[in-house]
């Protein structure tokens, strides 16, 4: 149906009350309405998105990186990463998620003072706005809280606006046995204001505090901020921690069915603004609870696999991919309109909440051993029993890789490695992959000490002259690691039976042998992956895969062809094989 301008925005206000009156039943969402989309300064331009159009293909592929992990004297940060980029990446990533690039405290950008202002030691907008004319610019809207320190923080102080009625106040003396916390500090900070003492939620840290959306004025700014970000070439927004964001004394505190409202109202905001853009939510919580921010298609465009990594890294720790098959088979196909983000490896360590109800506790405590072994360091989490349960795992993942549950070093940590990204890579759904593992590096133990925070074991930052001397160095495992991975993308990318919401199903070789069959929207490729999750030698007989005797069949990775479908493939430990029966020439 075609809508003439008014009935256009007439249709939006509609849509935009809708979703006020779940958030706010006793506001006036006529007139709160007319504010956001006012706030999103569309005038007569408003679009209407395709409903379940999928806005990514097989050729997708995002990095994750801080503005500063290469560095070069007398040079914006920005600048040198944007170089990186291009002279290294740009054949094989299409997004960049430039991890927070404004004003911050703490935690390394997500303590943030100002939402509206880069970073001055990192650039200005003029360098974020270049970098998004390459590549999708995916960019943190860190939503559930801001820094103590901040603007709005002191006026809340001083009961002055913008800030007075902007943070989550909560009665010290209330029932919190309830609610879900991803830290074990104290919940409740006390502060001094103009009016006394207040105690202030803090889901994070006391210099994280939750900012209170029961204030409709709060949905305001952030709808202003979200224009700002389009404005400035963000098109895909990374909401950070939300399940947090909405509290109701005597729940959980998490999952709300308002903060789910929130993503719905924001969605449809930013998708009649600009149809191509992205919302991506961060849940960091059992799988179960992650897969309901898609909504009906109408809420998270992508969310991330946080159950990929730590039962990744079990499987090839283990040798054993029971757990990981049946988590598979557990996972819906993402319908169209929305895909699954998979990553092993980010600025976050790995987190283990996600394995609740996929592994046992001693299993997951031997994956916490196993990480401690190997110089990796372990936060803990509040659990509602009351004492501290190990939240994630802060460690490089080269090194958590580089030995097994029986042998804490072999001589197989470069193909672990390997293999961890031709699975992940070959998985339905979006690849993303953190620039430290694109670099192989290592536990970063000085910058540990240096910050005291366990996760900067994985932010090492790179001098750009040492990075391409090593990445120039064909003996260096960082160049080897560097070379490998590109090379897999820039053979992913061609194949039509890789694209995010390709038809997936996983097969059944034994315990040794993780394997799924990837086929093509259009039916016109099948890939078989199968990798040896082992330290040992493996054999497969195609037969056992159904390959289909009219079709001739070849491994993508190494080039093998396969004559007979009744012949046995032998794997080499942790090798990885991608078998197809349709090879894209260049044209494709």
């Amino acid at each position: 149906m075609e809508y003439i301008p008014e009935e256009t925005e007439k249709e939006l206000h509609r849509r935009v009350a809708e979703h006020l009156a779940v958030i706010y039943p006793y506001e006036d969402r006529e007139a709160l309405s007319a504010e956001l989309v006012a706030e999103m300064s569309m005038g007569r331009n408003i679009q209407f998105p395709t409903p379940h159009k999928n806005l990514w293909d097989e050729g997708d592929c995002v990095v994750i990186t801080y503005g500063n992990t290469i560095k070069t004297d007398n040079e914006l940060p920005l600048v040198t990463l944007h170089r990186f980029l291009n002279e290294h990446l740009k054949e094989y990533v299409t997004a960049v998620h430039i991890l927070p690039f404004f004003p911050f405290s703490s935690d390394d950008g997500f303590s943030v003072m100002d939402y509206l202002m880069v970073n001055p030691s990192l650039g200005n907008w003029k360098e974020i706005e270049e970098i998004a004319k390459d590549y999708k610019l995916m960019s943190d809207l860190v939503i559930n809280h801001m820094s103590s320190r901040s603007r709005w923080f002191d006026n809340f102080k001083k009961g002055l606006d913008p800030g007075k009625d902007y943070f989550m106040v909560a009665n010290p003396t209330d029932d919190y046995s309830a609610v879900v916390r991803p830290r074990n500090s104290p919940l409740l900070t006390p502060v001094q204001t103009a009016n006394g003492e207040v105690h202030v939620w803090c889901t994070f840290s006391h210099d994280q505090v939750d900012l209170d959306f029961r204030n409709p004025q709060v949905l305001k700014e952030f709808v202003h901020i979200v224009r700002e970000y389009l404005n400035h070439g963000v098109s895909i927004f990374r909401m950070d921690a939300v399940p947090y964001l909405w509290k109701e004394p005597g729940t959980a505190c998490v999952h709300q069915q308002q903060t789910h409202e929130i993503i719905k109202l924001l969605r449809t905001l930013i998708e009649h603004h600009s149809p191509e853009a992205l919302i991506i939510c961060e849940n960091n919580v059992p799988n179960r609870e992650n897969l309901t921010y898609f909504g009906n298609a109408n809420e998270a465009h992508i969310i991330y696999n946080f159950s990929l990594p730590p039962l990744l890294a079990y499987t090839l720790l283990s040798g054993d991919c029971r757990h990981l098959k049946t988590w598979m088979m557990s996972m819906p196909p993402a319908q169209a309109g929305t895909a699954y983000l998979n990553f092993i490896a980010s600025h976050d360590g790995i987190g283990l909440r996600p394995l609740d109800g996929l592994l046992s506790n001693e299993e997951r405590d031997q994956l916490v051993q196993t990480a401690q072994a190997a110089g990796g360091k372990v936060t803990f989490r509040r659990a509602r029993e009351g004492f501290d349960k190990p939240y994630e795992l802060n460690i490089a993942l080269f090194d958590l890789l580089k030995g097994t549950f029986e042998d804490a070093t072999d001589n197989y940590g470069f193909e672990r490695f390997i293999c961890a990204h031709a699975i992940m890579l070959a998985l339905e759904g979006i690849p993303a992959i953190y620039i430290q593992s694109f670099l192989g590096s290592r536990n970063d133990h000085w910058r540990v000490e240096h910050t005291g925070r366990n996760r900067s074991i994985n932010r090492h930052i790179w001098q750009e002259g040492a990075l391409e001397a090593e990445l120039s160095d064909t003996d260096s495992t960082h160049a080897r690691v560097f070379s490998e991975l590109t090379r897999l993308l820039g053979l992913r990318k061609r194949q039509a039976a890789f694209h995010p919401n390709a038809t997936q199903y996983t097969l059944h070789l034994g315990h040794e042998i993780f394997a799924f069959w990837r086929q093509s929207i259009n039916r016109g490729q099948s890939i078989f992956c199968i990798n040896n999750v082992t330290n040992r030698e493996q054999t497969v007989c195609l037969a056992d895969i159904n390959l289909i005797s009219t079709d001739d069949w070849q491994d993508l990775i190494s080039g093998q062809q396969f004559g007979e479908i009744d012949e046995f493939l032998t794997l080499r430990p942790y090798q990885s094989v991608w078998i197809t029966n349709h090879i894209p020439d260049a044209a494709e």
